[in-house]
């Protein structure tokens, strides 16, 4: 009778052990999500059209931060200060077309720490910058040192572009383009990044090795794609999209009126059409959204929710006509305000949303801070993780962004700073200094430039102050960083050629 139990319980144990194919290790793993051109129009962030279930439940499952702030509100320099935690006065890098490493080549970036750590490292996507969608398919920046693995996901989106409805006959990614796609998710771009992604999981819960799996998604990026059931989510109807007239551009600073009117041929758009891109835009979100959620579906599947840290941002925000803009490259927070989300282990559920202003150079460090990895000399962030301990402590009192505007004959030097309440923006032109002042308080879409006004002098000259130091700091050379490269030139773009017609 005893070997009959003993045999029985022999064949629960390896009953058991076959249900559970996945290794578990002591060590946190870390997933992390970038979207790109992603703003804050996400029902987590209090969009009532924004439909956006996975990411909402990440953040109902995790900890949201309302007020975190871009380095440089456009696609290189912004990836390059996330994944080296530091600034771009410190990277050197300003411009789309630098290589990181053409400017501070002995840097340690953020999956060349992990990979220090003998962390399995991998790439599924867009990362660091490269141009979307002419490059979709090709390698990305820095892939022989940040990564151990990288895959370039090529799909009908960019196959098919010659189908692109668009505000120029062919199309760019700089300029407003949309598509109701055929087809379906996992013919796309994100959908195969998706599915490559959770292969890599599958691949790491039955081998246990611990990981850093970046998923850089290429949407909501021009061209707004996305198949057609998202567009069908949504009434055109119930969007709308602001007025800017002339009169407001003399109320703010020369170089801040030039960064909103930077694209003509975007300005003052037919109604609408204004609305039929914005509901581009949101279907394309949704769309988004939905690989998001497969991938954390799959995380969940395989159990490595359990020690997996989860990560999720943007590169920069996006203006949908805000100010008369589309697209980024302003000093608005429309264009330096993104999405962050931490969920996973040790991360208590906050319902309260953190309002401190924080930057995604903060990033680095963070994730260091949660896994008991030592944060490089070097690196200028600071951690998050007292917010994740529920603690009160402030991390910081502003958050830093920098923007150059360079048009034709107009060359100026922009930084703001926001405050949990305040925005301060300062422009050098010409020799001669001027500012921008918002009191988010009654004026949360920043269109009344206080700067001038008698009852915030004040508070503007306090802000100056604080905006000065903290250019400073930002200007700071970094402790064992290594060399900095000034004046380097961006990399040769070869002409793209359209060999698709209809």
């Amino acid at each position: 009778m005893k070997l009959i139990k003993l045999s029985a319980l022999i064949l629960l144990l390896i009953s058991a052990t076959a249900s559970k194919p996945f290794k578990t290790s002591a060590k946190l793993n870390v997933l992390f999500i970038i979207a790109d051109d992603l703003n804050c129009a996400l029902g987590a962030y209090g969009d009532s059209l924004a439909i956006t279930p996975n990411i909402d439940k990440l953040a109902k499952q995790g900890l949201i931060f309302k007020n975190a702030q871009v380095q440089y509100p456009l696609c290189g320099p912004s990836r390059v200060s996330i994944m080296t935690g530091l600034y771009p006065d410190q990277t050197k890098s300003k411009k789309l077309r630098l290589y990181v490493r053409q400017t501070i080549p002995d840097v340690i970036t953020l999956g060349q720490k992990f990979r220090m750590e003998n962390y399995h490292s991998v790439r599924v996507g867009k990362i660091y910058h490269y141009h979307n969608p002419r490059d979709i398919g090709t390698a990305g920046h820095d892939d022989s040192f940040t990564w151990d693995r990288t895959v370039n996901p090529y799909g009908r989106d960019k196959i098919e572009e010659y189908k692109l409805n668009g505000l120029k006959p062919k199309p760019d990614g700089g300029t407003l383009s949309w598509l109701k796609a055929d087809g379906t998710d996992e013919e796309q771009t994100d959908g195969i990044g998706a599915t490559e992604a959770m292969g890599f999981l599958d691949e790491f819960a039955e081998s246990g090795e611990n990981f850093f799996l970046a998923f850089g998604l290429y949407r909501p990026h021009l061209p707004f794609v996305a198949p057609k059931s998202y567009f069908e989510m949504y009434d055109v109807n119930d969007f709308s999209v602001p007025q800017s007239s002339n009169d407001y551009l003399k109320t703010i600073p020369k170089p801040a009126a030039i960064s909103v009117r930077a694209k003509r041929e975007q300005v003052d758009l037919d109604q609408d059409l204004a609305k039929e891109i914005k509901h581009a835009y949101y279907a394309t979100t949704s769309f988004m959204d939905s690989q998001v959620g497969r991938v954390l579906d799959k995380l969940k599947e395989t159990g490595l929710d359990k020690n997996t840290i989860i990560v999720f941002t943007s590169d920069h925000g996006y203006h949908l006509g805000e100010h008369g803009h589309w697209q980024k490259q302003t000093l608005f927070d429309d264009a330096t305000r993104v999405p962050l989300i931490f969920a996973g282990p040790n991360i208590k559920k906050n319902n309260k949303p953190i309002e401190d202003p924080v930057e995604l150079i903060d990033l680095y460090p963070t994730i260091m801070d949660m896994l008991d990895m030592q944060t490089p000399n070097f690196v200028s962030g600071k951690s998050l993780v007292p917010y994740m301990k529920n603690s009160n402590e402030t991390i910081r009192e502003s958050a830093l962004t920098e923007l150059q505007v360079n048009r034709g004959n107009i060359k100026a030097q922009g930084y703001g700073i926001k405050t949990k309440r305040y925005r301060l923006n300062q422009w050098l032109y010409k020799g001669l200094l001027s500012y921008e002042l918002y009191d988010h308080k009654f004026d949360r879409k920043e269109l009344n430039n206080l700067s001038d006004y008698i009852e915030y002098k004040m508070i503007k000259d306090s802000l100056i102050i604080v905006l000065q130091n903290r250019i400073i700091d930002a200007k700071k050379i970094p402790v064992d960083l290594g060399k900095q490269i000034d004046n380097a030139q961006p990399w040769f773009e070869p002409k793209r050629i359209h060999s698709r017609s209809k």
